[in-house]
């Protein structure tokens, strides 16, 4: 397919934009995992198929590439002193009992303030985070000796669904908003591309000889935050932390010494790969932006979910496949129904080919 999206510059966010029934918003997750729907993007028109399709759509020698960070009961309920109500939203443990936090309440309590949280703990404002700027706030968790925060989120938290999503967390949630392969803990939102894997599409990948490698993003809730700009140019991303260990480098080059694909399951796998080629650092954070006319230097295949009009993930999908590409898949899905969002159904997308466009 030949890439016909325009120069980054000439965007807006309007350009992305398009009209969703509310219908089609998934609420709850397919029966089966791997019974979602795919939508095959990779020809010049649409296949539409089932999930359990993609070893066959996958060669030999290819290389998927997972995020397996872990969904947090992030989301804590609480009180002021004065009764007031407060949620807190947590998005980053620090070392110790520290924790920086989102907080949604009617008027924001002053430092050294001590909210009596839902469970019993305490938890102490201590101020902004960074001091400086930003919505974050930076609390002290105060529970039973040895708890740590991870054990407050466990016993006491309630999953991060995401605003879409409209019923209260259920023991469904707990399950299903996970992945079958999560093992490091810290995210607040779910790598949604990887929830419809189950052991059975793996054991399939695995005799096609498609080899498995992991990295970590600890997705944030700025996953969700709006485009409150007009042209994307000006638009400043928020900071999630990455890890790509030596043995996924390593699997890395063998799939290109083979002639094998790398195919990233999930935009927060894309963010990491290619924050990871652009920086050469293996860990620490990021604030990628991609955008149309990014030159990608690692995925050749992606697996995504669909996303939400008017958002970054929007543009990465359309900087990847090609902007006019993405919008023709979306009206395609729109029309038959496709499920849409964190609990809807999935896309496989080739890397369009350079068509002169400026690097991001």
């Amino acid at each position: 397919m030949t890439d016909l999206s325009p120069p980054a510059r000439d965007f807006s966010v309007a350009d992305f934009d398009f009209a969703l029934p509310e219908a089609l918003i998934a609420q709850h997750p397919a029966a089966q995992r791997s019974a979602s729907r795919l939508l095959d993007g990779t020809g010049m028109a649409p296949a539409d198929r089932v999930f359990r399709d993609l070893p066959g759509l996958l060669r030999p020698g290819d290389l998927l590439v997972f995020n397996d960070t872990k969904v947090v009961k992030a989301r804590l309920f609480g009180e002021k002193p004065s009764g007031g109500k407060v949620e807190l939203l947590v998005e980053r443990v620090l070392q110790g009992d520290q924790v920086v936090c989102h907080m949604k309440v009617s008027k924001k309590p002053q430092p050294g303030t001590r909210l009596a949280m839902a469970g019993g703990f305490g938890a102490t404002l201590l101020g902004r985070w960074p001091r400086e700027e930003g919505p974050l706030f930076l609390f002290r968790f105060e529970g039973a000796a040895g708890e740590t925060p991870y054990d407050l989120m466990e016993r006491h938290g309630h999953v991060p669904l995401p605003p879409y999503i409209t019923h209260a967390d259920s023991a469904e949630d707990a399950r299903r908003y996970q992945t079958v392969f999560a093992r490091a803990p810290g995210a607040v939102a779910a790598p949604t591309a990887a929830l419809h894997f189950d052991d059975a599409v793996l054991a399939a990948l695995d005799a096609r000889g498609v080899q498995r490698a992991s990295l970590t993003l600890h997705v944030g809730a700025g996953t969700f935050q709006p485009v409150k700009v007009e042209r994307i140019a000006e638009h400043t991303m928020h900071h999630e932390r990455y890890e790509v260990p030596a043995a996924t480098q390593q699997a890395i080059a063998g799939a290109r010494a083979r002639g094998g694909r790398v195919v990233a399951v999930g935009t927060t796998t894309v963010r990491t790969l290619e924050s990871w080629a652009r920086s050469g650092q293996a860990a620490g954070d990021t604030d990628i932006f991609i955008t149309p006319g990014f030159q990608f230097r690692v995925v050749d295949v992606l697996l995504t979910n669909f996303h939400l009009p008017r958002s970054t993930l929007m543009m990465l999908v359309s900087a990847f496949a090609g902007y006019e590409h993405v919008m023709a898949l979306y009206r395609h899905a729109i029309a038959q129904g496709y499920r849409f969002f964190s609990y809807g159904d999935a896309m496989l997308l080739e890397r369009a080919p350079p068509a002169g466009v400026v690097a991001g």
